[in-house]
């Protein structure tokens, strides 16, 4: 059984990496700063998500996944906020 759980985290982390590298490049090609954003944004949202859920099986108990998972809801919340503000910024502040 904890082949399978180390299996699984391995998987887990390695597809976060992939998003992680997926947004690093659409961050490094994409022509204009919003696209850049979006790219990024996306792209590393659904990587810490895969990482922290392949580790949760290793924390050691309920609380520490538990911990995962709130600090992944934080980032998501700060993220969206920091993007929020960094469009309106590109924006020249409209909308």
């Amino acid at each position: 059984m904890s082949a399978l759980i180390d299996l699984f985290t391995l998987i887990a982390v390695a597809a976060g990496l992939f998003f992680f590298l997926a947004g690093t490049v659409g961050l490094l090609r994409f022509p204009d700063a919003l696209s850049r954003l979006h790219a990024l944004t996306k792209a590393d949202n659904l990587g810490l998500g895969l990482i922290l859920l392949g580790l949760m099986p290793q924390a050691g108990g309920a609380l520490g996944a538990l911990k995962l998972l709130v600090i992944w809801l934080l980032v998501l919340v700060t993220g969206a906020v920091a993007s929020q503000m960094i469009a309106r910024l590109v924006q020249g502040g409209r909308g």
